[in-house]
């Protein structure tokens, strides 16, 4: 029998906004060591020291706007819930092609005894939540730690103390994108206050800001390690056109039904508006013209077969 890893997610529940805390007090001493330690006090030396100071610190804090503004908008926006009383349309309502009807991934049965299901859905590939007792749109599943069911989930962050789902995968996207880079660059800078400690033999610090320097080189070095290789999971999950939930369960069916190529799977994520690529918003023109941003709608392959039921 295999193991559903998922389940474990209750567990994440006890730690609420602790999370939130710890983030903020690694941003703190991070601050406190490149710039208030180091790079700071440089632009009282003059010369090349002065400008490189400047460019440093210029580049610091362009990134921790972007990480803070990302961070904030997965934490604050919500991930898509189902709206109460949600149905699928009916053939009559929309047609043979309608995108809410239809599994997230292969063929859901439902159990119908919770909810009597209407004649009209009797025929058709619905998903069901007998924890929230209503219809699920495509996609969507249910998060044991919100307790609700989420549009389009990809997982339960304990970093962000939310859901990432349709509304907000972006945001935690670009939130991951500027993270590895500010880590990575503040491992650099602190590398080369190490390296000359090293070659001096000497250093004008106290046991204090070496201590916070030193944590604060580990901790941004290990975060942008660990960093790398989830952006290249999510990037090859972009991809195709998937989430982390339909990865796992979709493991064994090398053929996806919303993989429409590399380029449109990444506009349905990004938008169109190439100048909102890079920060945590849509144009209004984006999400009027595609449903998918919303989190209900989703084309599908031109090729796709839906499975035959027996």
């Amino acid at each position: 029998m295999a193991w559903n890893v998922f389940k474990f997610c209750t567990a994440l529940r006890a730690l609420g906004s602790i999370m939130i805390v710890f983030v903020l007090a690694i941003v703190g001493v991070t601050y406190y060591s490149v710039v208030i330690a180091h790079y700071g006090p440089s632009l009282f030396l003059g010369g090349f020291d002065m400008f490189f100071s400047v460019v440093v610190l210029i580049l610091f804090h362009s990134l921790l706007v972007m990480v803070m503004w990302c961070y904030s908008s997965v934490v604050v926006t919500d991930p898509g819930g189902v709206p109460p009383n949600w149905r699928p349309l009916t053939d009559e309502e929309k047609g043979d092609a309608n995108p809410l009807v239809g599994s997230g991934y292969g063929s859901a049965e439902l159990d119908s005894k919770p909810l009597a299901m209407p004649s009209d859905y009797v025929s058709q590939d619905i998903r069901f939540c007998h924890k929230c007792k209503q219809f699920k749109p495509p996609r969507t599943h249910h998060c044991s730690v919100c307790r609700r069911c989420i549009l389009k989930m990809d997982h339960h962050c304990v970093w962000v103390v939310n859901c990432v789902g349709a509304l907000n995968y972006k945001y935690f996207l670009l939130f991951l994108f500027y993270t590895f880079l500010e880590t990575t660059l503040v491992s650099l800078l602190l590398l080369r206050v190490f390296m000359e400690f090293f070659n001096d033999g000497e250093i004008d610090e106290t046991p204090g800001t070496l201590a916070a320097t030193f944590i604060t080189f580990v901790l941004n070095l290990a975060f942008a390690l660990s960093i790398l290789g989830f952006l290249i999971m999510h990037i090859a999950l972009v991809g195709a056109n998937t989430t982390t939930i339909e990865a796992y369960e979709k493991k064994t069916s090398p053929k996806w039904r919303y993989d429409l190529g590399w380029k449109k799977n990444f506009q349905q994520v990004f938008g169109l508006e190439k100048k909102f690529w890079f920060i945590p918003a849509y144009s209004e023109e984006d999400l009027r013209r595609m449903p998918a941003l919303e989190g209900f709608e989703y084309p599908t392959r031109s090729d796709w077969e839906l499975p035959q039921r027996h």
